[in-house]
């Protein structure tokens, strides 16, 4: 939380109409709507696939399933947000990625207690804002690279 100083910019991707969450957006590298997302044989089910962007392969994370959520319809009705993590590119699929919000950080609180087990590990806080709670995503729970 030191690195956000005194205000934090989220891409605020949607996962429904009452959840949503932050990713930073210094991890943000771009915005897409998935393609040709080819199969990926024997991958974790939260896998969806992997797609090709600007010449380089990608993996695509599907965050409903990561979070436990039923699925919705087909890739190319949602939005991929492409995160860099240690020189590889990865798309997290959401259900539509809204805005760019401006956070204060002493509005960011520690994640409540009442959180579904799947987002339990994800959040690196949490915000209220008028249209709900924004979980903070942390990236890299995210993806499964704390474990």
């Amino acid at each position: 939380m030191g690195l956000w100083k005194h205000r934090k910019r989220c891409s605020s991707p949607s996962m429904s109409k009452s959840s949503f969450f932050g990713i930073p957006i210094g991890r943000v590298q771009s915005t897409l709507i998935p393609e040709n997302v080819a199969h990926i044989p024997l991958a974790p089910p939260e896998v969806a696939g992997a797609i090709n962007l600007r010449g380089r392969i990608v993996t695509v994370f599907d965050v409903r399933t990561r979070l436990g959520l039923p699925p919705i319809g087909a890739a190319g009705s949602r939005m991929c947000v492409t995160i860099e993590q240690g020189n590889e590119l990865y798309s997290l699929m959401v259900d539509s990625v809204d805005e760019v919000k401006g956070l204060r950080v002493d509005k960011i609180e520690t994640n409540p207690t009442t959180l579904n087990v799947h987002w339990r590990v994800v959040p690196s806080g949490v915000v209220r804002l008028e249209g709900g709670l924004m979980v903070i995503c942390d990236v890299d729970a995210l993806l499964g690279f704390n474990q």
